[in-house]
């Protein structure tokens, strides 16, 4: 009798907070729809690269008084990779940025090309062309890659 009477009384514990814990369901969706968001958001910008900051080291790589007019960029995203390069002797990239630099006087490409390996996630880089306007002012076509490292991972998770 004393087990039968132990267990309507847990049998009514356990009704009271199931009844408890439906006040609490919608909470419970909130934070289950959070982490849904937090994990798609991780996902989503798995792939984000800081442009303003990527182009600013390319800015800060090039010498005084040259600057760049012009910006094309190319980078793999969260559902689709990166297209490789066909040459085998191409280092494995997520990104292309082809910049037009301007700069008044003769400029030293090689010099440039060996400036730029300093921005994050460099891999290599090419000069397309390089062109002189009725005015004297040169313009340099300059293709960068990068890889992975140029990722900010701003929504990775925090580890820890």
């Amino acid at each position: 009798m004393s087990a039968q009477d132990d267990l309507t009384a847990a049998e009514a514990e356990t009704s009271t907070l199931l009844q408890q814990q439906l006040q609490f369901e919608e909470v419970r969706a909130a934070e289950r729809d959070s982490i849904l968001l937090e994990s798609a958001q991780e996902v989503g910008g798995s792939t984000e690269i800081d442009w303003s900051a990527t182009l600013g080291a390319v800015q800060r790589a090039l010498p005084m008084g040259v600057v760049i007019s012009g910006v094309a960029i190319d980078s793999a995203t969260a559902t689709a990779a990166y297209a490789q390069s066909d040459d085998p002797l191409q280092g494995s990239r997520v990104a292309t940025m082809t910049i037009d630099a301007k700069s008044t006087t003769l400029p030293s490409v090689p010099d440039w090309l060996v400036a730029v390996r300093d921005v994050p996630g460099f891999v290599d880089a090419t000069t397309n062309t390089v062109t002189r306007d009725d005015a004297g002012a040169y313009t340099v076509n300059l293709t960068i890659h990068l890889d992975e490292k140029a990722y900010d991972h701003r929504y990775a998770a925090k580890k820890g």
